[in-house]
C-alpha cells in the first residue's frame, strides 16, 4: 500500500519571502522605484477596469518594451537568486519531509501564487516543489514575453487545491479538473491538507481548507488588526510569525498538524481493513 499523501500548499510574497518578488531586483532593473512601478499598475488597472494580476504583467512588458530590456525568462529567472527569505525557510522542507518520513507519510509541497512563476523557478527552494502554480508568460521565437499564459488571481487560486486534490498538475488539462471524482480516489484528500499564507489575498483557499477539513494557517511579519481579524473571523485555524526555524511556533504546529493526519490516516486504514474482514 502507498504512503498516504500530505499537501502543504504556500503563498509566495511574504509569505515563504519577505516582499512582493518583483521589489528585489526585477523593478529596480527598469530603472524604476518599487513605488514607481506599483502605481503605474494600479494607474492602468484602475483606467483599463483589469484584472490586477494581468494589469502587473501587461505593465512589466510595455515598460521592458519602452526601455528596451528584452524580457525573457532567463533574466526573470536570474531575478530569483535575488530573493530574500524568512529565517528557517531554506531548510524547511527537508525538515518537515523527514519529520513525514518519520510518521510514514509523504509530503508534498505547491506554490500557488500571483507572483511570476519564472522568478519562483530561479530561486533557490525551487526544486523543493512538486508544483509552482503561478502567473507566467508565453514567449515569441526571439524568447521574449509576449502574452500572459497563466494568471494566478487572487479568487482563481482555489482551482489550483482542487487540482492537487485531483491530482491533475497540468494547468491545461480541464477535462479531468471539471471531472466527477469518488472522494476516495482523489490523489489528496482536503483534510491532508495545509494552506500557508499571509493575508486577505489567501482568504478563499483559506476558507476552503476551513470547509473541506484542512488546515488553514496565516504568517505575518507585524501582528496587526487585519492578521487579528483572520482569526477572530475564523478564517484560518493559526497564527503565527513568518518564523519557519525549527521549534518555533510555526514548526511545531505544522508538525502537530502533520502527526494528527498521519494517525487519522492509520486509523482509516485499520477501520478499512476491519471493514473487508468481516463483509
Amino acid at each position: 500500500m502507498s504512503k498516504p499523501i500530505i499537501a502543504l500548499m504556500y503563498d509566495f510574497d511574504k509569505t515563504l519571502c519577505t516582499k512582493d518578488m518583483q521589489n528585489y531586483r526585477f523593478i529596480p532593473s527598469l530603472g524604476l522605484e518599487v513605488s514607481e512601478f506599483w502605481d503605474y499598475t494600479n494607474d492602468i488597472q484602475a483606467r483599463e477596469k483589469m484584472d490586477s494580476i494581468l494589469a502587473y504583467m501587461y505593465a512589466a512588458i510595455k515598460l521592458s518594451r519602452e526601455r528596451n530590456i528584452p524580457l525573457m525568462r532567463e533574466g526573470l529567472e536570474e531575478n530569483g537568486k535575488g530573493i530574500e527569505f524568512f529565517p528557517g525557510v531554506e531548510d524547511w522542507f527537508k525538515r518537515i519531509n523527514e519529520f513525514g518520513r518519520g510518521l510514514g507519510v509523504e509530503i508534498e509541497h505547491y506554490v500557488i501564487s500571483s507572483g511570476m512563476k519564472e522568478i519562483i523557478d530561479g530561486t533557490v527552494i525551487s526544486g523543493e516543489f512538486k508544483n509552482i502554480f503561478a502567473s507566467e508568460y508565453l514567449y515569441d521565437e526571439n524568447g521574449n514575453a509576449v502574452w500572459p499564459k497563466t494568471s494566478v488571481n487572487y479568487t482563481n487560486k482555489t482551482q489550483f487545491v482542487y487540482r492537487i486534490n485531483k491530482g491533475v498538475l497540468d494547468v491545461s488539462n480541464d477535462i479531468d479538473l471539471n471531472r466527477s471524482m469518488p472522494d476516495d480516489s482523489k490523489r489528496i484528500p482536503f483534510q491532508n491538507m495545509i494552506y500557508i499564507g499571509d493575508g486577505l489575498s489567501d482568504v478563499p483557499c483559506m476558507k476552503m481548507m476551513k470547509s473541506y477539513g484542512g488546515k488553514a494557517i496565516a504568517v505575518y511579519q507585524q501582528l496587526d488588526e487585519k492578521v487579528k481579524e483572520l482569526l477572530r473571523k475564523d478564517r484560518v485555524d493559526y497564527i503565527y510569525p513568518a518564523d519557519y526555524r525549527e521549534n518555533k511556533g510555526l514548526d511545531l504546529t505544522v508538525k502537530n498538524i502533520i502527526r494528527n493526519m498521519a494517525i487519522s490516516d492509520k486509523l482509516y486504514e485499520e477501520y478499512s481493513s476491519q471493514l473487508k474482514s468481516i463483509l
